[in-house]
């Protein structure tokens, strides 16, 4: 990341009154914090992304091809943004959606909270919610896994 586009987003921050904003672009994490003087603070990261993970398993435990078929067919529904991540509309209301539950494309499965502004996220795929990751009324951050579905 360049200093234009650092100054950039000092612009942004100024003209939406923000205090702190965190970017991560290919590997390099950018926290701006607005103090209370008026200054900004500034910190960088650049963070080594491994390109290839292998596992290594012993051949007394490896794990049965039919299983590896079903981890393999889960597919994830991810944050589209950094916010808060709340599983229902209202306190008080029931979740859009629970485990076993079969989901459509399109479907609303949650809110994320950004900026006061409450953004409905829907399933880009058809099937069946079989794992929630996300707590309730907690952060969650741009791309983080909220639900594993199986698609059917």
């Amino acid at each position: 990341m360049n200093l234009k586009e650092i100054k950039d987003l000092i612009n942004l921050m100024n003209e939406n009154n923000l205090v702190e904003l965190e970017i991560e672009r290919e590997g390099t994490k950018v926290r701006l914090k607005k103090l209370a003087s008026g200054r900004f603070e500034t910190f960088a990261e650049a963070q080594e992304v491994p390109r290839v993970i292998q596992t290594i398993v012993p051949p007394q435990i490896q794990e049965r091809p039919e299983e590896k078929k079903e981890e393999k067919k889960l597919i994830p529904i991810k944050a589209p943004m950094v916010g808060t991540f709340y599983r229902s509309p209202a306190p008080d209301a029931k979740p859009y959606v629970e485990i076993g539950q079969v989901i459509e494309e399109g479907q609303v499965v949650c809110i994320i909270e950004a900026m006061k502004l409450m953004n409905e996220i829907k399933s880009e795929v058809k099937g069946r919610i079989v794992e929630i990751l996300a707590e309730n009324a907690e952060s969650v951050e741009f791309g983080q896994t909220l639900f594993m579905v199986e698609p059917v």
